[in-house]
Protein backbone atom coordinates (compact mmCIF):
# COMPACT_ATOMS: atom_id res chain seq x y z
CA UNK A 1 0.00 0.00 0.00
CA UNK A 2 1.01 3.16 -1.37
CA UNK A 3 2.49 5.54 2.07
CA UNK A 4 0.77 8.60 2.60
CA UNK A 5 3.70 10.10 4.53
CA UNK A 6 7.07 10.43 3.62
CA UNK A 7 9.87 7.43 4.28
CA UNK A 8 11.51 8.10 7.18
CA UNK A 9 15.15 7.45 8.86
CA UNK A 10 16.01 8.22 12.24
CA UNK A 11 19.43 9.19 12.23
CA UNK A 12 21.11 9.40 15.40
CA UNK A 13 24.59 9.50 16.82
CA UNK A 14 25.13 7.38 19.75
CA UNK A 15 27.41 6.24 22.82
CA UNK A 16 27.19 2.20 23.14
CA UNK A 17 24.60 2.60 26.06
CA UNK A 18 22.52 4.27 24.06
CA UNK A 19 22.71 8.04 25.43
CA UNK A 20 22.53 10.88 23.08
CA UNK A 21 23.89 13.65 25.39
CA UNK A 22 26.78 14.04 27.33
CA UNK A 23 25.04 15.17 30.62
CA UNK A 24 21.79 16.49 32.20
CA UNK A 25 22.68 20.27 31.40
CA UNK A 26 21.94 22.61 27.71
CA UNK A 27 25.75 23.10 28.23
CA UNK A 28 26.45 19.57 27.61
CA UNK A 29 26.29 17.94 24.24
CA UNK A 30 27.89 15.42 22.19
CA UNK A 31 29.01 17.52 19.15
CA UNK A 32 31.20 19.58 21.08
CA UNK A 33 31.72 17.16 24.51
CA UNK A 34 33.03 14.38 21.97
CA UNK A 35 35.43 16.57 20.39
CA UNK A 36 37.26 17.11 23.98
CA UNK A 37 38.07 12.72 24.89
CA UNK A 38 40.57 11.05 23.89
CA UNK A 39 39.39 7.88 21.86
CA UNK A 40 36.16 9.83 20.31
CA UNK A 41 37.21 12.29 19.36
CA UNK A 42 39.09 10.74 16.59
CA UNK A 43 36.59 9.25 14.30
CA UNK A 44 33.50 11.60 15.36
CA UNK A 45 33.93 13.05 11.06
CA UNK A 46 32.87 10.02 10.39
CA UNK A 47 29.42 10.76 11.58
CA UNK A 48 29.20 14.28 9.88
CA UNK A 49 30.51 12.46 6.70
CA UNK A 50 27.60 10.21 7.10
CA UNK A 51 25.42 12.57 7.84
CA UNK A 52 26.14 14.63 4.16
CA UNK A 53 24.48 11.46 2.89
CA UNK A 54 20.84 11.74 4.87
CA UNK A 55 17.91 13.05 3.29
CA UNK A 56 17.31 16.82 1.80
CA UNK A 57 14.73 17.44 4.45
CA UNK A 58 15.35 16.96 8.09
CA UNK A 59 13.19 17.08 11.77
CA UNK A 60 14.57 18.28 14.56
CA UNK A 61 13.19 20.16 17.85
CA UNK A 62 13.39 23.67 18.91
CA UNK A 63 14.80 22.56 22.23
CA UNK A 64 17.69 20.95 20.64
CA UNK A 65 18.55 23.87 18.34
CA UNK A 66 18.45 26.21 21.54
CA UNK A 67 20.62 24.40 23.88
CA UNK A 68 23.01 26.72 25.38
CA UNK A 69 26.41 24.97 23.96
CA UNK A 70 29.14 25.64 22.22
CA UNK A 71 27.27 23.92 18.61
CA UNK A 72 23.93 25.44 19.05
CA UNK A 73 22.43 28.27 21.20
CA UNK A 74 20.60 29.38 18.04
CA UNK A 75 19.05 32.06 19.99
CA UNK A 76 22.07 33.51 21.28
CA UNK A 77 24.57 33.18 18.49
CA UNK A 78 25.81 36.39 16.53
CA UNK A 79 27.83 35.08 13.64
CA UNK A 80 26.47 34.29 10.34
CA UNK A 81 26.54 30.90 9.41
CA UNK A 82 27.50 28.72 6.52
CA UNK A 83 24.39 28.33 4.37
CA UNK A 84 23.43 24.60 4.02
CA UNK A 85 21.57 23.22 1.13
CA UNK A 86 18.86 21.45 4.03
CA UNK A 87 15.01 21.98 4.47
CA UNK A 88 14.42 22.39 8.53
CA UNK A 89 11.38 20.99 9.72
CA UNK A 90 11.38 22.69 13.54
CA UNK A 91 9.05 21.11 16.15
CA UNK A 92 8.97 23.87 18.98
CA UNK A 93 6.23 25.95 21.19
CA UNK A 94 8.59 27.89 23.41
CA UNK A 95 12.33 27.39 22.82
CA UNK A 96 13.05 29.55 19.96
CA UNK A 97 13.41 33.01 20.39
CA UNK A 98 12.64 35.57 17.10
CA UNK A 99 16.59 35.91 16.97
CA UNK A 100 16.90 32.06 16.83
CA UNK A 101 14.20 31.57 14.03
CA UNK A 102 16.08 34.36 11.81
CA UNK A 103 19.06 32.56 12.13
CA UNK A 104 17.71 29.02 11.43
CA UNK A 105 16.69 31.03 8.16
CA UNK A 106 20.46 32.24 7.47
CA UNK A 107 21.28 28.19 7.82
CA UNK A 108 18.96 26.30 6.01
CA UNK A 109 17.87 26.29 2.41
CA UNK A 110 13.92 26.92 4.10
CA UNK A 111 12.53 26.43 7.53
CA UNK A 112 9.09 24.89 8.40
CA UNK A 113 7.89 25.81 12.33
CA UNK A 114 5.14 23.04 13.88
CA UNK A 115 4.29 24.52 17.08
CA UNK A 116 1.45 24.64 19.01
CA UNK A 117 1.82 28.26 20.02
CA UNK A 118 0.14 30.65 18.73
CA UNK A 119 2.15 33.49 19.89
CA UNK A 120 5.21 31.83 18.28
CA UNK A 121 7.57 34.22 17.01
CA UNK A 122 8.32 32.30 13.57
CA UNK A 123 4.16 33.82 12.82
CA UNK A 124 6.14 37.50 13.03
CA UNK A 125 8.45 36.58 10.07
CA UNK A 126 6.32 34.86 7.71
CA UNK A 127 5.06 37.51 5.95
CA UNK A 128 8.56 38.71 5.45
CA UNK A 129 11.05 35.92 4.14
CA UNK A 130 9.18 33.41 1.63
CA UNK A 131 11.48 30.69 2.51
CA UNK A 132 9.46 30.48 6.44
CA UNK A 133 6.73 28.36 6.81
CA UNK A 134 4.40 28.09 10.35
CA UNK A 135 2.41 24.52 10.87
CA UNK A 136 -0.08 25.28 13.57
CA UNK A 137 -1.90 23.25 15.52
CA UNK A 138 -3.89 24.54 18.40
CA UNK A 139 -3.83 22.10 21.03
CA UNK A 140 -1.17 19.40 20.64
CA UNK A 141 0.97 18.77 17.49
CA UNK A 142 -1.02 15.29 16.10
CA UNK A 143 2.46 14.11 14.55
CA UNK A 144 -0.23 11.93 11.73
CA UNK A 145 -1.21 14.54 10.42
CA UNK A 146 1.61 16.46 10.11
CA UNK A 147 3.68 13.88 7.98
CA UNK A 148 0.70 13.33 5.98
CA UNK A 149 0.21 17.53 5.46
CA UNK A 150 4.38 17.27 4.95
CA UNK A 151 3.45 14.87 1.53
CA UNK A 152 0.15 16.02 0.52
CA UNK A 153 1.58 19.96 0.92
CA UNK A 154 4.69 19.80 1.35
CA UNK A 155 5.50 16.97 -1.65
CA UNK A 156 8.10 15.86 0.76
CA UNK A 157 8.76 12.29 0.04
CA UNK A 158 11.63 11.34 2.42
CA UNK A 159 12.48 12.65 5.85
CA UNK A 160 15.30 12.54 8.20
CA UNK A 161 14.58 12.36 12.08
CA UNK A 162 17.21 14.08 14.52
CA UNK A 163 14.87 14.68 17.37
CA UNK A 164 14.83 14.30 21.03
CA UNK A 165 14.04 11.13 23.13
CA UNK A 166 10.81 11.98 23.84
CA UNK A 167 9.38 12.69 20.69
CA UNK A 168 11.82 9.96 19.08
CA UNK A 169 9.81 7.67 21.19
CA UNK A 170 6.14 9.13 20.16
CA UNK A 171 7.32 8.59 16.86
CA UNK A 172 8.26 5.27 16.90
CA UNK A 173 4.97 4.39 19.00
CA UNK A 174 2.91 6.01 15.87
CA UNK A 175 4.55 3.55 13.24
CA UNK A 176 5.94 7.04 11.77
CA UNK A 177 9.50 5.98 11.85
CA UNK A 178 10.26 3.71 8.72
CA UNK A 179 14.30 3.12 9.16
CA UNK A 180 17.04 3.75 12.02
CA UNK A 181 20.43 4.29 10.84
CA UNK A 182 22.67 5.07 14.01
CA UNK A 183 26.40 5.74 14.59
CA UNK A 184 27.88 4.25 17.82
CA UNK A 185 30.64 6.19 19.07
CA UNK A 186 33.30 4.18 21.15
CA UNK A 187 32.50 5.25 24.42
CA UNK A 188 29.75 4.88 27.53
CA UNK A 189 28.18 7.28 29.29
CA UNK A 190 25.91 6.49 31.96
CA UNK A 191 23.55 8.64 34.12
CA UNK A 192 20.24 7.93 34.81
CA UNK A 193 18.68 11.62 33.85
CA UNK A 194 21.11 11.92 30.21
CA UNK A 195 19.01 11.55 27.30
CA UNK A 196 18.53 8.16 25.72
CA UNK A 197 17.97 7.25 21.91
CA UNK A 198 14.34 6.71 22.47
CA UNK A 199 12.95 8.20 26.16
CA UNK A 200 9.19 8.90 26.71
CA UNK A 201 7.06 7.13 29.23
CA UNK A 202 7.72 3.60 30.53
CA UNK A 203 5.59 0.78 29.91
CA UNK A 204 3.91 -0.66 33.07
CA UNK A 205 2.69 -4.04 32.35
CA UNK A 206 3.03 -7.17 30.28
CA UNK A 207 -0.06 -5.87 27.99
CA UNK A 208 2.43 -3.08 26.70
CA UNK A 209 4.64 -4.83 24.96
CA UNK A 210 3.29 -4.66 21.53
CA UNK A 211 4.28 -0.99 21.72
CA UNK A 212 8.16 -2.41 21.66
CA UNK A 213 8.84 -1.92 18.35
CA UNK A 214 11.48 -4.74 16.60
CA UNK A 215 13.90 -4.08 14.36
CA UNK A 216 15.72 -5.82 10.91
CA UNK A 217 19.11 -5.15 10.70
CA UNK A 218 20.06 -4.41 6.78
CA UNK A 219 23.81 -3.35 7.27
CA UNK A 220 26.74 -3.15 9.68
CA UNK A 221 29.57 -1.34 8.58
CA UNK A 222 32.68 -1.06 10.92
CA UNK A 223 34.32 2.72 10.86
CA UNK A 224 37.68 3.78 11.75
CA UNK A 225 38.91 4.53 15.10
CA UNK A 226 35.83 1.79 16.47
CA UNK A 227 33.37 3.56 15.77
CA UNK A 228 29.81 1.66 14.06
CA UNK A 229 27.31 2.20 11.30
CA UNK A 230 24.10 0.81 12.24
CA UNK A 231 21.32 0.36 9.50
CA UNK A 232 17.62 -1.07 10.82
CA UNK A 233 14.32 -1.54 9.00
CA UNK A 234 11.45 -1.11 12.01
CA UNK A 235 9.40 -3.95 12.17
CA UNK A 236 5.63 -1.14 11.73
Amino acid sequence: MKKERPITTLFMLSSLDGKISTGDTDKMDVDSDYRKIKGVKEGLQQYYEIEKTTDMHFLITGKVMAKKCESLDVNNRKDNPAKISINCIIVDSKNLSRHGVEYLLKKFNSLTVVTANREHPAFQLTQKDSKLAVIYYSKKINFINLFNKLKDDYGIKRLTIQSGSTINAELLRKGLVDHVSLVIAPCLIGGKDKSSLVGGESFHGPKELSGIKSLKLKECNVLKNSYLHLKYDVMN
